[in-house]
C-alpha cells in the first residue's frame, strides 16, 4: 500500500510539473509575439530613414536647380564698357558730302598714287594749286575705316591752317593727307583713302565723341581746299 501511495505521489508531481511547464507551442508563439513587437519599431526606423532620404535628395535637386538659374541670368554690362564704344555721328552733323553726294562719289574715279594713297574728287577746284612749304587754309571730317567720325573742323567753326610740305619725314600733318592736299586746287573738294603706312603711326586715344584710333589703321579723309593765302 505505502508503494501504491508513493507511486500516486510521484505521479501527481510529475503532473504538476508538466502543468507548471509552458507547452512548446506556447513558448513558440509567446516568441513569434516578440519578434513581431521587435521588428515593428525596426520596419519604423527604416521608412523614417526612406524619407529623410527623399527629403534631402528633393532639397538637392532644389539647389542645383536654383545655381542653374542663377548660372543662366543675364550679364549686366559695366558702364565703362559701353563708353569705350564709338558712337554713331548725329544726322544733322556737318558734313562735306551729302547722302546725294555719297551716292554720286561711287561713280566718281578712283586715282590710286605710288605711295598707295587713293581719292575720288567729289567737287574739282578750279583755284590755285598749292606749293610745298606753302600754308593753306582747309576744312576737313576725318572718319576712321569703319566710317566713325573722330575730327571734324566744320563742328569746331573754325577752318585749319595747314602747312603742305611734300615730303613724309616732315609734313606737319599726316603723310596721305599732305600727298591728297598738294594735287588739290583751291575750292575742290576730294575724299582720300589714306592707307595705314600714311595715316597715324602711333594711332590716337579714345576720347568722348572720338573713337580711339589704331596705330597704322586706315583712315578716311574729306577734305576741303577753301584758298590759298597769297595765291587766291
Amino acid at each position: 500500500m505505502a508503494s501504491a501511495i508513493a507511486s500516486s505521489t510521484a505521479g501527481l508531481r510529475a503532473h504538476a510539473a508538466l502543468s507548471a511547464r509552458p507547452s512548446k507551442a506556447a513558448a513558440n508563439a509567446r516568441r513569434a509575439q516578440v519578434v513581431v513587437r521587435a521588428a515593428t519599431p525596426q520596419a519604423s526606423s527604416s521608412s523614417n530613414s526612406f524619407s529623410s532620404r527623399r527629403d534631402a535628395l528633393f532639397k538637392g535637386i532644389a539647389a542645383s536647380a536654383a545655381a542653374l538659374a542663377i548660372s543662366f541670368s543675364p550679364i549686366s554690362v559695366p558702364a565703362a564698357f559701353a563708353d569705350a564704344l564709338p558712337q554713331e555721328a548725329d544726322s544733322d552733323q556737318k558734313l562735306l558730302c551729302s547722302p546725294a553726294c555719297e551716292a554720286a562719289l561711287l561713280d566718281a574715279e578712283l586715282i590710286t598714287t605710288a605711295s598707295g594713297l587713293q581719292y575720288r574728287d567729289i567737287v574739282v577746284g578750279d583755284g590755285s594749286k598749292p606749293e610745298p612749304g606753302f600754308q593753306i587754309v582747309v576744312d576737313y571730317i576725318a572718319k576712321n575705316e569703319k566710317g566713325l567720325i573722330f575730327d571734324n573742323s566744320l563742328e569746331k567753326g573754325k577752318p585749319n591752317d595747314i602747312r603742305v610740305t611734300g615730303d613724309p619725314t616732315s609734313c606737319t600733318v599726316v603723310p596721305g593727307l599732305d600727298e591728297g592736299l598738294l594735287t588739290m586746287r583751291s575750292g575742290g573738294i576730294r575724299r582720300l583713302y589714306i592707307p595705314g603706312p600714311l595715316a597715324f603711326p602711333k594711332g590716337l586715344a579714345s576720347a568722348p565723341g572720338r573713337p580711339r584710333i589704331s596705330p597704322f589703321s586706315p583712315v578716311v579723309f574729306d577734305v576741303k581746299l577753301i584758298y590759298i593765302p597769297g595765291m587766291d
